[in-house]
């Protein structure tokens, strides 16, 4: 009999709210409070977030963010800066106890696992996806998926972009990027190494047909049965409390 999830299906709203619910269900399943659970998001207005170990002024351009009204965020998971556009990306975290017998110990094999459901979903959408280690996925050699991943509470915490389209001159100009090198070749170059389900697929695909996708090849993947679900009181407070602290100051600019 398959495991049951919850899912928490497509929200959208800003970079603080987000980032506050993607930590408040870790902490909650760390403490044995909730279920397993996927979420699938997007951002609005977008914004740029940077790995837990950067720093803000080096990675973002905050006066392109201001003119653009884009949001800047840090995370609590690693990596680089990215720009969430809220036209171009669906988001998905999952949340694990770091002893669930399904999620390897080790980090590159719990990538490669996770980023398995993402791939099947892109099979189902007609795409040939490939998992780059450590934590991209492929298609046709350009990347269509960065993922990022924090074990913290004692949980699992994997969150990353599946791209339905791409911004790259937008991109280009709120990351820290000297505004000499953005030019039509640099796009160009951008283009080449990044692709977009919408790009590979030759039309307008919407998000309701990659959130589909992605739910059915988790569930494949992973072996589970996901069911619509909510935050619970105890997880609402929690984001409350997160929030004030992405939307800081002092966190933004803590390094």
């Amino acid at each position: 009999m398959k495991e049951n999830w919850r899912l928490m299906d497509l929200m959208t709203s800003d970079c603080y709210t987000q980032m506050a619910i993607d930590e408040a269900m870790a902490y909650a399943r760390g403490m044995g409070h909730s279920q397993n659970t996927i979420r699938l998001y997007r951002w609005k207005p977008s914004a740029v977030s940077v790995g837990y170990f950067q720093s803000v002024d080096d990675e973002v351009d905050l006066d392109a963010c201001k003119k653009l009204g884009v949001d800047v965020i840090r995370r609590i998971s690693g990596g680089g800066a990215v720009f969430h556009d809220y036209e171009g990306e669906i988001t998905y975290s999952l949340v694990t106890p770091e002893s669930d017998p399904k999620i390897p110990s080790d980090i590159s094999e719990s990538y490669e696992l996770i980023c398995r459901g993402i791939i099947e979903g892109m099979r189902l959408l007609g795409l040939k996806a490939e998992f780059k280690p450590i934590n991209d996925i492929l298609v046709g050699g350009r990347k269509i998926s960065g993922n990022a991943q924090t074990r913290r509470y004692g949980s699992v915490l994997q969150h990353g972009t599946i791209l339905v389209d791409f911004d790259a001159k937008t991109m280009f100009t709120v990351l820290r990027v000297s505004k000499e090198k953005i030019s039509d070749k640099m796009i160009k170059q951008a283009e080449e190494r990044v692709t977009t389900v919408r790009r590979e697929l030759e039309r307008k695909v919407d998000f309701k047909e990659v959130r589909d996708a992605l739910v059915s090849g988790f569930e494949t993947e992973l072996d589970i049965q996901l069911a619509p679900g909510t935050l619970s009181e105890e997880e609402n407070e929690l984001v409350q409390k997160f929030k004030k602290r992405y939307a800081s100051s002092e966190w933004v600019f803590k390094r």
